[in-house]
């Protein structure tokens, strides 16, 4: 790959993910300060981002992949997306804000898939080249949360203006991004939505992962949604950047992975990751910002291994279990469980869980945050409970069968599951 092209898909991810960034982790904090929302209103605007997720592998297989060159509708994307998102800086009642967030994410969601394409055209080697481009998205969310955090923007409209110019720019620049005609190949809604992979379901132990990636999907959509507010309500001082220490936790964990999986096996390895939810949790619950500050840091890093630890291992294991063509139905099928299904699921539940527990003393609303973190802390114990008596892979054999006859597509995982982090 030329330098010049290694270059702009760099600034590409750079972009991409600092304007995900730079809106998505203090939305909450902003509708309950400034639109003065209640928890479940929240939580139905980041059910949004789920919802575009059902939707947007039907305009990516369906529309964009067959009629149009990928940079183009990258472009386009970007620049209706950043007059959305100018406008959604406007509103002053939850009602429009709903519907234009709802419209904004139906247009980002699928630029992430568009940006992969565009880099993978690019590469000899994806396996080697993609992690090195990949990794500027990373850095690209933690700009952006520092950014706002030490700004102290986190309950401001400039949130979103921000978000808006970065989409500008990138939606003018997308125009010269290497061409990536369409690829003219004719995909049936089943196979977007990796139906094609059901016959995995024959293997009770891929039943049980299957149900336990969907039902973990709730604690992270706690996290999602209200860790943010909950670090401003207790008093943590440049909130939005010290939790970008999250994303750092996640990229150091991920360069764990190998001698993790190697040492432990995936069942193990899968199962650190839900138990990590639940402690992340209890120190939520029990942690303050004067005599337990520590705790609430560590809840902060245990992010890597809540994340890289299950759903990174789950992609590889799907990618080991699936045969062949089935490998990316059976991603396909995951991806729109979990970051759809579950999801939006667990938007709703938090955002009811929350409202639920929450309190007027002195005509000042307040929420009971260490009853609030114990539902999603005790839902993370339960499935990892589960997980452990049910799930009867035997992990050795996952990693080292017919090394021969696998090493082709050894690098695949690092591809499919680097682009749906954050």
């Amino acid at each position: 790959m030329r330098k010049s092209v290694r270059l702009r898909l760099s600034i590409l991810m750079l972009m991409e993910y600092f304007i995900w960034g730079a809106w998505y982790v203090t939305m909450g904090t902003y509708l309950l300060t400034y639109l003065k929302a209640d928890a479940l209103q929240v939580g139905a605007a980041y059910a949004n981002l789920s919802i575009a997720a059902i939707i947007s592998p039907f305009f990516v297989g369906l529309i964009a992949d067959r009629f149009f060159s990928a940079q183009k509708v990258l472009a386009v994307l970007h620049l209706i997306g950043a007059a959305t998102l100018y406008y959604v800086s406007t509103v002053k009642n939850f009602g429009d804000f709903w519907w234009l967030i709802l419209l904004y994410t139906l247009l980002y969601m699928p630029t992430m898939s568009l940006t992969n394409a565009i880099s993978f055209s690019q590469m000899e080697d994806p396996g080697k080249e993609f992690p090195r481009i990949r990794v500027f998205g990373t850095l690209g969310w933690i700009a952006a949360g520092l950014l706002i955090g030490f700004m102290e923007l986190e309950a401001s409209y400039m949130t979103f203006r921000i978000a808006a110019g970065c989409s500008l720019v990138l939606g003018v620049l997308s125009f010269f991004l290497p061409n990536t005609p369409p690829t003219k190949k004719t995909a049936s809604v089943a196979s977007i939505l990796g139906l094609d992979a059901l016959v995995l379901f024959k293997n009770s132990s891929f039943v049980v992962f299957f149900v336990s990636s969907v039902i973990i999907c709730i604690p992270l959509a706690f996290y999602y949604s209200f860790a943010n507010p909950f670090l401003n309500d207790i008093g943590m001082e440049n909130a939005a950047g010290k939790m970008t220490l999250g994303q750092v936790s996640e990229f150091l964990f991920l360069l764990l992975m190998p001698l993790a999986l190697s040492r432990f096996g995936i069942k193990k390895v899968m199962l650190i990751g839900m138990f990590a939810w639940a402690a992340r949790y209890l120190f939520f619950s029990f942690g303050n910002v004067e005599s337990a500050i520590w705790m609430i840091y560590l809840g902060i890093i245990l992010h890597g291994i809540c994340y890289d630890f299950f759903f990174v291992s789950g992609q590889i294991y799907i990618d080991k279990k699936a045969k062949g063509a089935f490998r990316n139905s059976a991603q396909g099928l995951i991806t729109f469980a979990t970051y759809g299904v579950g999801m939006l699921v667990g938007s709703f539940v938090s955002g009811s869980v929350t409202e639920n527990f929450q309190q007027t003393i002195n005509g000042s609303l307040n929420y009971m945050w260490q009853s609030i973190w114990m539902v999603p802390g005790t839902i993370a114990l339960a499935v990892g409970i589960l997980f452990m008596f049910f799930f009867k892979e035997k992990s050795a054999s996952m990693l080292s069968k017919d090394k021969k006859d696998e090493q082709p597509q050894h690098d695949k995982p690092a591809i499919t599951i680097k682009h749906i982090k954050n």
